[in-house]
């Protein structure tokens, strides 16, 4: 017995060593679409999120009536638009570096809004701040630029 959870501890350890070196990465991320978190309604379980280039973010849709947008002027040049369906489990590969600002498309002014940040390039960060929020988004926009 004692033979066996050295030889599958040595391979775990192995394994680790070998997507290390390799460059792979589990740094996807999963944010869930909720209704309710803690005092706060209409809300992404995480704010801001900080991942690798070639990392996917994967939105979860806990609770209905929610979907993801990307900000139109809010996410990196050569990014295509993005917007996923109503109450549906949807996921996006960041392939180019940059900050990526997205919102819930019926919920935007109530302060349900986001942001990812992609090879921790903030080159975009002034066009970042241009973005015309409304109600409380405003405010929440504001502190959560303030964390990038």
């Amino acid at each position: 017995m004692k033979k066996i959870k050295n030889h599958l501890c040595c391979l775990f350890v192995t394994t680790i060593f070998l997507l290390t070196l390799s460059g792979a990465t589990v740094a996807d991320e999963t944010i869930e679409m909720l209704n309710k978190q803690g005092k706060e309604s209409m809300v992404y379980s995480k704010k801001v999120v900080k991942i690798n280039v070639g990392d996917t973010i994967f939105w979860k849709a806990t609770t209905k009536g929610h979907n993801v947008e990307f900000i139109k002027g809010g996410v990196p040049e050569g990014v295509d638009k993005f917007k996923s369906k109503f109450n549906t489990d949807v996921e996006y590969k960041f392939t180019i570096p940059g900050i990526y600002a997205y919102w819930c498309t019926p919920h935007k002014s109530m302060g349900m809004i986001g942001f990812v940040v992609v090879g921790n390039d903030k080159s975009n960060l002034e066009t970042i701040k241009s973005i015309k929020f409304s109600g409380k988004s405003k405010k929440i926009a504001a502190e959560l630029i303030n964390q990038l």
